[in-house]
């Protein structure tokens, strides 16, 4: 049955190690007889390794729901358009077209930090703070991925216990229905407070690749924000603010660039980041933002006068490691001629070319290609490994700039600091001016949405922020960032499930507003 298949995964999946490359040895006991497992210190933070190995596996999920129903992306001059993922660009989602299955995935991993809570919390033999930070690890961890299915489905299945290794193995037992958006906000708040809680006084290390204080505080101030704004649990603000001025020692890089540099990692602006590395990982959907070099070989410029010499492999990717270059997904050409040409993030995140039909002279297509996660080059290779930023300080700035003009208070002082480095050494052309609510929170979204390409944010940034008492997301003459219209498409911020969800489980509904074919009860 459909709706166990993660709870069969929390039973047989293999956890991989990142800092070592091989695979943990569970031992050949599943978890019903796991008696050769959680027996020493290696064992457990090992097991978070792995837990960390999964969410990196998840870097393009987290793509997927937060960004590609934003409006910015387009399908101009791609190759294999015939994507999975076309439903979610367009809008086109519904319980037969559902853009994502199964939950997103992020039941596997909850399952496991289910069990890794259960097991941690037994364990005598671990110091009090080693303990504590790893418990720390584990509920913001899972606070984590039931927020992005908070924001992504609503009410969700609330999986708080390893239910298969408490000895639940009935299937229609292990049954489930959707709780309600309410309750889940309160599992997520009340994991993410446990998560403070335990990290208490503890340090985050330098290394930032793994779950730590720091991040558990810039959740909080994502969920409170959330809360505050989409909920109207205005209260919520002032915990937002207090968790995010809590998160100490980080700052802007000087320059745009090296925030995503291969040799700068885990610089000054990094609070939390997913990992890749040269002969360990690489981020493999960055080449689908590019372009194909079949279709460049003397057909593409980069200067949109085309007096510039036709393009071959400009961002040398031909030389890959390993993968097929196919350009499947794009960012709008709107978005590029979004910034001012002064504006440094313009270049260090895309590379704008043309087609041109020479006679009569006509540009035929704009587009762009995504620089922004390009990796580095070794042994005359191409490796996306730029690492891949969950929280960095811009974020904490703008959530900043958003929580005070909530407030009705000035955000300048915040949108300047992200505005000033955007166009270092360079001064700002057109600085920001304090103005009414709702033009600052314009503001603050073209900033977010800029500073942020494919880091997942753009399309819940659409959800949270607010014209008047309206979520940015719905049309409006007053923006021109809406993609949803509120008249008849008002249900559509929260996604569909496939009808093999609700097939599985019968006490699970489809999310209210899709038109489904499950019989009436």
């Amino acid at each position: 049955m459909k709706n166990i298949k993660y709870l069969i995964l929390a039973v047989i999946i293999a956890l991989t190690a990142t800092s070592c490359q091989k695979t943990l040895d569970l031992a050949p006991e599943d978890y019903f007889g796991d008696g050769n497992f959680w027996q020493n210190e290696s064992q457990v933070t090992n097991f978070m390794v792995g837990i960390h190995k999964q969410l990196r596996d998840n870097q393009f999920m987290f793509v997927r729901l937060g960004e590609m129903r934003s409006g910015i992306y387009s399908n101009v001059d791609r190759q294999s358009t015939s994507l999975n993922e076309l439903p979610i660009i367009e809008q086109r989602i519904d319980e037969n077209s559902a853009g994502i299955t199964s939950w997103a995935g992020f039941y596997g991993p909850i399952l496991q930090l289910n069990l890794f809570i259960q097991k941690t919390e037994a364990i005598t033999f671990l110091a009090a703070d080693k303990k504590n930070y790893l418990l720390g690890q584990a509920y913001g961890l899972r606070a984590f991925y039931y927020f992005h299915l908070l924001r992504t489905y609503g009410g969700v299945p609330l999986r708080l216990e390893p239910e298969v290794l408490n000895g639940n193995t009935d299937p229609v037992l292990l049954r489930k229905a959707r709780a309600t958006e309410e309750e889940t906000l309160a599992a997520i708040k009340s994991d993410v407070n446990k998560s403070v809680t335990a990290f208490g006084t503890l340090a985050s290390p330098a290394g930032k690749s793994q779950w730590s204080p720091k991040a558990t505080l810039m959740l909080k101030g994502e969920v409170y924000l959330w809360s505050a704004k989409v909920y109207g649990t205005t209260a919520d603000l002032a915990e937002a603010k207090s968790a995010l001025n809590a998160v100490t020692g980080s700052t802007l890089q000087t320059s745009f660039a090296n925030t995503f540099a291969y040799n700068q990692k885990d610089n000054s602006e990094i609070i939390l980041n997913l990992r890749y590395l040269v002969g360990e990982a690489e981020m493999g959907n960055v080449a689908s933002y590019t372009y194909s070099t079949f279709n460049f070989d003397n057909l593409h410029y980069k200067d949109s006068l085309a007096m510039g010499p036709l393009l071959v492999d400009p961002l040398v990717i031909a030389a890959t490691n390993s993968m097929q270059i196919i350009q499947r997904y794009g960012y709008t050409f709107e978005l590029f001629k979004a910034y001012n040409v002064k504006d440094k993030r313009r270049d260090v995140t895309f590379y704008d070319f043309y087609k041109v039909t020479k006679t009569p002279y006509k540009i035929d297509v704009r587009n762009t290609a995504l620089v922004k996660f390009l990796g580095t080059i070794s042994a005359n290779k191409r490796y996306f490994t730029s690492d891949w930023p969950i929280y960095r300080e811009a974020d904490r700035v703008l959530m900043l700039a958003e929580i005070v003009n909530a407030e009705g208070s000035d955000p300048s002082s915040y949108i300047k600091q992200i505005r000033d480095r955007a166009f270092a050494p360079d001064a700002d052309p057109t600085p920001f001016v304090n103005s009414t609510k709702d033009k600052n929170e314009l503001a603050i979204y073209s900033e977010r949405v800029k500073e942020f390409v494919h880091e997942g944010k753009s399309w819940y940034d659409l959800r949270r922020m607010k014209y008047g008492s309206d979520p940015l997301v719905f049309k409006s003459t007053s923006h021109n960032y809406g993609v949803l219209d509120k008249a008849t498409k008002s249900y559509m911020i929260l996604w569909p499930i496939e009808k093999a969800i609700w097939t599985s489980d019968p006490l699970v509904n489809q999310t209210p507003g899709y038109p489904t074919s499950k019989p009436a009860k």
